[in-house]
């Protein structure tokens, strides 16, 4: 039998040939697509080596004029795959504002705006990022400027169009709805009224791009509502996870939950330490909570929820992104979108009660060929939902193996310790700050609280005035029948003693 023939080690200067080799080829892939060379350059330049399945069916389909609905896996690129040929498009006729972008999340639309000003630098390209938290009159101060390209969160946005009349969206020649299932469906963040103002303002000769990570029936109608040549385009994959990612289930008593969430990451510290992880919770309580508790146990973890300020949710952002923090407790506000490449474990500390919901949560890792981790704790409450998600991602989660004596051995003090952690927060003002935001979101949609309270109360007032009215009425005119009754009384004694009188006198 012959013998295998040893590789001689490839040197630096071969290293590099190789890899220059591979950008070269990658630049000709993405020049095939019909991309102008200065931006397969810029690609190249972003590691963008080749082009994705998304990028390659959607890309030439945008730079024909027609519309475009993709949908493919979390991590595939979809990003590109509307920023480049939008790019290339404004290259040509360059004015502001020319392009739109709708996202649910401030920070999707930070991340989506990063790959505008780095893809787009050769051409000088000025972009505004309209999201809430932050200053409205500095933002129709850009959006008066005219950008090239308008990235907001429908709500904020909305709010502008209602205010202000320094901008224009008339011109649009692009409208992009990333993560367009989110925007377009009915639920927790309902933007369909924003939405309709938005749609109204855009022309009706545009190009309308959407893309998500979950065909949904809103989504499917779209198919029908398209104007220009719809082009519609999903992952054939039949596993709507990556290859990469390893599911695995970890069926823990609700009471253990946090015992052994603490163990799982105390593993994963001791046996990686350069180990990035994403803990998911189902509320921004618990996220506040669950930090606290590991911060106790001095594990580097920050936290990221809706209850922050923008520039809390920024800085979480960055510490984590930088490696200066390797652990991120967040709720479902970070699973949509946002681009962490180097994540190597999610945990779902609760099982989503949606299998999208999961499909986006530990879309968070195993993210452009990389490998990555996702565990989900399944209480025996659970079951069910494990067996949706599994039916709709077309693949069994494997139980991961603990040794459940370690995490006995910490479950009081994991208990102890959480509680101290929720006793800590009820003395701060966490539960008020979020009926602050609970009422901004009821005012945003017309429903505030107070204004409802004071129409009550003057309707209420009103009423009581109107009884009041009604009591005097009736009090006078009953005063008027007891006079009237008087006087026919008096009327009546008078004729009786002029009577007598006159039978006296007759009788004399």
């Amino acid at each position: 039998m012959g013998g295998v023939r040893a590789s001689r080690p490839m040197s630096g200067a071969g290293r590099g040939d190789a890899i220059a080799a591979r950008g070269r080829g990658g630049m000709a892939a993405f020049r095939a697509l019909g991309l102008a060379p200065w931006l397969a350059e810029q690609a190249r330049q972003m590691g963008l080596l080749r082009p994705t399945p998304v990028q390659a069916a959607c890309i030439p389909a945008v730079l024909q004029g027609r519309d475009c609905l993709g949908c493919a896996q979390t991590g595939s690129g979809k990003t590109a795959a509307f920023v480049l040929p939008v790019l290339q498009r404004l290259s040509e006729d360059p004015y502001g504002i020319f392009c739109l972008v709708l996202t649910p999340t401030r920070e999707l639309a930070y991340q989506i705006a990063e790959q505008f000003r780095v893809l787009g630098k050769p051409l000088g390209l000025k972009d505004c990022v309209v999201v809430g938290g932050l200053d409205m009159v500095a933002q129709a101060l850009e959006l008066a400027r005219r950008p090239h390209v308008v990235i907001a969160t429908p709500g904020r946005l909305a709010d502008h169009l209602r205010s202000s009349s320094t901008f224009s969206l008339a011109k649009v020649q692009f409208l992009v709805l990333d993560e367009a299932d989110r925007l377009l469906e009915q639920g927790s963040a309902d933007f369909s009224a924003d939405l309709e103002l938005i749609l109204g303002a855009v022309p009706a000769r545009r190009q309308t791009l959407l893309f998500s990570a979950t065909l949904t029936a809103t989504l499917g109608q779209l198919r029908a509502l398209a104007a220009n040549s719809p082009f519609f385009w999903e992952a054939t994959a039949p596993v709507k996870t990556v290859e990469e990612l390893e599911q695995r289930y970890l069926l823990v008593p609700e009471a253990l939950k946090d015992a052994y969430l603490v163990h799982l990451v105390q593993s994963f510290q001791d046996q990686h330490e350069d180990w990035a992880i994403i803990i998911f919770t189902k509320t921004c309580k618990d996220c506040q909570v669950l930090n606290m508790m590991l911060r106790k146990f001095s594990f580097p973890s920050v936290a990221l929820h809706s209850m922050m300020k923008q520039k809390q949710r920024f800085a979480a952002l960055a510490k984590f992104k930088s490696s200066i923090f390797k652990i991120l407790i967040a709720t479902d506000v970070a699973a949509r979108g946002l681009d962490i490449p180097a994540v190597q474990v999610v945990i779902n500390h609760n099982t989503p009660g949606l299998p999208r919901i999961y499909i986006h949560r530990v879309g968070r890792t195993a993210r452009a060929g990389r490998q990555g981790l996702a565990i989900t704790l399944v209480t025996q409450y659970d079951i069910h939902l494990v067996h949706a998600i599994e039916e709709e991602i077309k693949l069994q989660l494997q139980e991961f193996p603990v040794q459940e004596q370690e995490v006995l051995q910490i479950l009081t003090h994991v208990n102890v310790t959480r509680r101290e952690c929720e006793i800590e927060l009820e003395g701060t003002d966490f539960d008020e700050k979020k009926e602050i935001n609970k009422r901004k979101q009821l005012i945003l949609e017309g429903k505030d609280p107070e204004r409802a309270a004071r129409g009550r109360a003057e309707l209420a007032g009103i009423r009581r005035r109107n009884r009041e009215c009604r009591e005097k009425a009736r009090q006078s005119l009953e005063r008027r029948r007891q006079l009237r009754l008087s006087r026919k009384r008096q009327r009546g004694v008078e004729r009786r003693r002029r009577r007598m009188e006159r039978q006296q006198e007759e009788q004399q």
